[in-house]
């Protein structure tokens, strides 16, 4: 779907907001009713942005929505520049006035996609990793959640960085959906769950980011990231304060939150 010219000023307005640093106290335009004229806003604003995108995070829409905007999950880009190594103990900027938070994800690695069809088991075979990690959600919309997947998905799926934490070893053969992940924002449990309610896992998010790139025309070349969805909920959080994720009892990635 091709962008109207209010479209393209509601993803101007947007991406102009971002780069200020500015809060947004009102969507600025027609707030999008579909997820075909979200995609067009974010398609337009990628277009304008003209940064590179290192991968794309997958959010899900919530059960009693489904029917009216056609499909469970939501995505948006995540550019190269807000991908972080976690190893490194990233200092992830927010905004401040808006909306922010952090959330457990597991993250996937696409390999060579190439042209063929998937399912949900096949689709494993384009994937040459899986890791650990968090997702920052940020938007100077700070009511960006409060009208529907439609608003979130045309600021950028309400993204603002990833930070990849180390790999699942032996992924092929774990079994990711039951494996346990906790969340603690300054050392305090916020949530604690497992993939089992995460739909079909992080390998249908694979599947549905395919999907909707082939749809959208955008190519998925090797080595781009999925952050495939919050596991334990999606944790507000305010510049100064820290995220960690404890994945598998073992496995820990966290990062420091500043103000963008």
């Amino acid at each position: 779907m091709l962008a109207t010219s209010d479209q393209q000023n509601v993803a101007r307005a947007l991406i102009d907001a971002r780069a200020g640093k500015t809060p947004l106290t009102v969507y600025p335009g027609a707030m999008p009713q579909t997820m075909a004229e979200a995609y067009a806003i974010q398609d337009s604003a990628i277009a304008l942005d003209g940064r590179r995108i290192g991968g794309w995070k997958v959010g899900r829409i919530a059960a009693e929505l489904v029917s009216h905007y056609g499909g469970n999950r939501l995505t948006g880009p995540i550019f190269t520049d807000e991908i972080f190594d976690g190893a490194a103990d990233p200092v992830m900027p927010v905004y401040a006035d808006g909306f922010a938070a952090a959330e457990a994800e597991v993250l996937l690695c696409f390999g060579d996609i190439g042209t063929r069809d998937y399912d949900i088991d096949s689709v494993r075979d384009c994937i040459a990793d899986v890791r650990t990690g968090i997702e920052i959600a940020s938007s100077p919309f700070p009511e960006i959640n409060r009208h529907g997947p439609a608003v979130t998905a045309s600021d950028y799926g309400n993204n603002k960085g990833l930070v990849i934490g180390p790999s699942i070893a032996d992924w092929r053969g774990a079994d990711l959906v039951r494996m346990p992940v906790e969340m603690a924002i300054d050392g305090e449990t916020v949530g604690a769950a497992t993939m089992e309610a995460m739909l079909d896992g992080p390998f249908g998010s694979a599947l549905f980011l395919i999907d909707i790139l082939r749809a959208r025309g955008i190519a998925i070349p090797p080595g781009t990231w999925v952050s495939a969805g919050a596991i334990t909920g999606i944790h507000e959080i305010r510049p100064g304060q820290r995220a960690e994720a404890l994945f598998d009892g073992k496995i820990r990635v966290g990062c420091s939150i500043k103000s963008y």
